[in-house]
């Protein structure tokens, strides 16, 4: 599955004003990694977010979100978020910003 290179361009924007991150291709799209945990990415037209396992139920209420279920079964702490989700650099932000705090909780690999 190819990913959206237009999305991708918008994250790498916003994530170059952080964290140092490296790009590696997985799950057929892109992810984006800090200190060696995949943080965001982007599948198809979807975002993929890694928010934690505490902030799960919290981002599925929100519009446009659902478990990340790749393989068939959901990823604990993983999300993806529709293109409506994140049309606005300010939702894309507050999604990046998510990911970003909960992997910055993590020991680097």
């Amino acid at each position: 599955m190819a990913f959206n290179k237009k999305t991708a361009e918008r994250v790498r924007d916003i994530l170059a004003q952080g964290s140092l991150i490296d790009e590696r291709q997985m799950f057929g799209g892109i992810a984006f990694m800090i200190h060696g945990h995949m943080c965001c990415g982007i599948l198809g037209e979807d975002l993929v977010v890694r928010i934690g396992p505490s902030e799960l139920e919290k981002a599925l209420a929100q519009p446009c979100v659902r478990r990340m279920d790749f393989t068939g079964r959901p990823m604990k702490g993983f999300v993806y978020v529709g293109p409506e989700g994140f049309r606005s650099k300010a939702s894309l932000a507050k999604w990046i910003e998510k990911a970003v705090s909960f992997v910055k909780t993590l020991p680097a690999k």
